[in-house]
């Protein structure tokens, strides 16, 4: 047995299928990206709902039971505000995940609603005590401090995917050669935000993967105050009844769009 501080980044993150459960999701973003490049979006493609692509249902497609139980569960409720919680930093990530330029390991790459998820992250971050902590100190060598505690999730380390997905960019494929489709896996977070209508946040609960069990109650105090915050943001926003003017009655799937937001959602 390792000692909980000692274990690595790895442990305990692999299904016993062998699947980084992190990174098992459908890419979106390519398509996306894709699209946008060629002036696509969104009269010919969409900028939300984006559909999930055939490869990924193929039934030699490498996606967990886990990953295609969640997104079941996430096309039946329509979430709006969503978190995950992961350990071995302090620190609020926000997407998008995935670098828009795929041969860089590091690249801000903001969302359209980026002020919002900004908003977001900072809620939860400025209200955990680990991280609001005058005595707080780096985890290890990432100075997160300086920036609130939040930051863009392509612009700390990017989802490549699979382990196939690193092998591809440490190949250095040419420009334009599309990634396999068989191994292109994204995140949750992008994929939440371009496939339903939730936005989703990465919380980085401690420095500490794997606290001692008698360790658990003060965890738990960190992240109470920032927990319940974080789920009183659903509140914000624009909120109604999208209803026919002539018939009173509520219009389902209306896609309401804002100026100036190349990102729309659903009612």
């Amino acid at each position: 047995h390792q000692g909980s501080e000692l274990s690595g980044w790895a442990m305990g993150r692999w299904t016993y299928e062998g699947i980084d459960l992190n990174h098992n999701f459908a890419d979106l973003n390519t398509a996306l990206w894709d699209a946008e490049d060629n002036d696509l979006v969104p009269h010919e493609f969409p900028n939300h709902y984006i559909p999930i692509p055939e490869y990924y249902t193929f039934a030699n497609a490498t996606v967990a039971p886990e990953t295609r139980a969640v997104i079941d569960w996430m096309q039946r409720y329509p979430f709006v505000l969503s978190a995950n919680l992961h350990g071995g930093e302090l620190v609020v990530t926000y997407p998008f995940d995935m670098t828009r330029t795929y041969w860089k390991a590091q690249e801000l790459t903001p969302t359209a609603d980026d002020g919002v998820f900004r908003w977001l992250a900072t809620v939860y971050a400025t209200s955990n005590l680990a991280m609001a902590s005058e005595e707080r100190r780096l985890c290890h060598y990432d100075d997160f401090i300086r920036y609130g505690n939040i930051i863009n999730g392509a612009n700390w380390h990017t989802v490549p995917g699979s382990e196939w997905g690193t092998q591809w960019r440490e190949a250095g494929r040419g420009a334009g050669t599309p990634l396999s489709p068989l191994h292109a896996h994204a995140g949750m977070n992008d994929f939440s935000y371009l496939h339903t209508n939730c936005f989703e946040i990465t919380v980085e609960l401690s420095c500490d993967k794997f606290p001692h069990a008698s360790e658990l109650p003060a965890e738990w105090e960190n992240n109470r105050e920032s927990l319940l915050l974080y789920m009183e943001q659903v509140h914000r926003g624009i909120k109604g009844v999208v209803r026919d003017r002539d018939t009173e009655q509520g219009i389902a799937n209306a896609i309401i769009s804002v100026d100036g937001i190349n990102h729309d959602v659903r009612t």
